[in-house]
This record gives structure tokens, sequence and C-alpha cells, in this order.
């Protein structure tokens, strides 16, 4: 399984609603990462590329 196939677009589309949805409850967009990607089961720096990236399609 490569990188690319870790976590489904489900997931990864779940992830990003959940950080969108708490953002507004902490500080900074990483603070809201850091929290919300061990609930996934990823490293934050793998959340944080996913939001940014939703962010620049939208």
């Amino acid at each position: 399984m490569n990188k690319s196939t870790k976590f489904s677009p489900e997931v990864r589309e779940r992830a990003m609603r959940m950080v969108q949805e708490h953002r507004g409850e902490y500080p900074s967009l990483w603070a809201a990462v850091e929290l919300m990607a061990p609930k996934i089961g990823c490293v934050p720096q793998t959340l944080l590329g996913w939001v940014q990236r939703h962010e620049v399609d939208a």
C-alpha cells in the first residue's frame, strides 16, 4: 500500500470537515490540526496538507 491509498477519500473529507468545524475553537489552524490528526490516525503534517489543498481548490 502506498502513501496515497492509506486513507480513503471519505476519511480525508471527514477529517477536513472536522478541522473546519472546530477551527474557531483553537488559537490557530495548526493547533486544531494537531489535536484532530491523532483522532483519524495520521500525523498533523498530513492533515494540514489536506486542509491547505482543499482550501486552494475551493
